[in-house]
This record gives C-alpha cells, sequence and structure tokens, in this order.
C-alpha cells in the first residue's frame, strides 16, 4: 500500500468515521491509529506458510459489498498497467469471502498490527488460538477427502451407464 491517492482517500474516510481493516502482505505506507487522520485505520498482516496476497475489497454499506482484482494499491499497477477488478455479485460468494476476512482478521497465531510509528507487533494470544492458515486447511482437506471418496464411484457408475447405453 504505497499510493498516496489511495492512501488519502482511507485517510478521508477514516476522519469521517469509516471503520477501515487492511489486511497487507508487503510495505505500506499509511500510518493507522493516527488521532484526527487514521484512528479509525487498522493495518494487519498474516505471516505464516502460505503467502497471503489476495487483493479483496470488501465495503460493508455499499451495494456491491465485495470486489476482487489483480493489482495491490502501489503506483506501478494503478497507472502504469492495465489491470482488473470485478464485482462479486452472488451473495454466496461474497459471504463465504467476508468469513475468510473475518477468520484472518480473528487471527491470533499469525497477525501482526501495524502501529503509527511504522513498527509491526504480534496480536496477543487471548483466549482460544485461531490460525487461519489451519483452520482452511482443515476446511478443504475435508472438501478434499469428500470429493475423493465420491468421485471414483461416481466416475465408475457414469461409464457403467455410458457402456449400458451403447
Amino acid at each position: 500500500m504505497v499510493d498516496t491517492d489511495v492512501i488519502k482517500a482511507l485517510y478521508k474516510a477514516s476522519e469521517v468515521g469509516c471503520k477501515v481493516d487492511l489486511i497487507i502482505r508487503g510495505i505500506c505506507c499509511l500510518k493507522p491509529n493516527v488521532k484526527g487522520i487514521s484512528e479509525n485505520i487498522r493495518v494487519s498482516s498474516v505471516i505464516g506458510k502460505y503467502l497471503e496476497h489476495a487483493r479483496i475489497y470488501y465495503f460493508k454499506h455499499d451495494k456491491v459489498k465485495c470486489y476482487i482484482a489483480s493489482a495491490d494499491l502501489m503506483p506501478r499497477n494503478l497507472v502504469r498497467r492495465v489491470e482488473l477488478m470485478t464485482p462479486i455479485l452472488e451473495d454466496t460468494l461474497t459471504q463465504k469471502i467476508e468469513q475468510i476476512l473475518m477468520l484472518q482478521l480473528a487471527d491470533n497465531a499469525l497477525r501482526w498490527e501495524l502501529q503509527s510509528d511504522g513498527n509491526y507487533t504480534k496480536v496477543p494470544l487471548l483466549g482460544k488460538t485461531i490460525n487461519n492458515h489451519c483452520v482452511l486447511e482443515e476446511y478443504v482437506s475435508k472438501i478434499h477427502d469428500k470429493t475423493k471418496k465420491e468421485t471414483p464411484d461416481y466416475v465408475s457408475r457414469l461409464a457403467n451407464r455410458i457402456l449400458k447405453e451403447s
């Protein structure tokens, strides 16, 4: 997050009371938690075994709540390249994406928060440990295992039906 126009727009949003949560993996020139400027902005970074690099934009009070994009907010991407951003119009997909974002923001095992002085501090481990990588891995593994169990039988039944029809 280095684009000055975007940073200024986020500061203006914060000044009028908008709550802004950013999940940023790399460099961030925005200074969060500065009284009167960015006190409504929280910047998190999730550092774990997976490279977090989603470009998801979620607007709680917009008609279209969720967008995905190809570019991160750097001038080279916003000025000198052709990049794409598209809305997610299906409610169930928007809800899934929101759940993933909320899980990442609730992470207390891998998440760090940017302070106004430019340093990151580890989010304190309060209560139950939430590691979003482990939660998502478990979820994907369950889907994979279920698919693996159903797929061979499905393929076999389909092949038998096709052969009988011939």
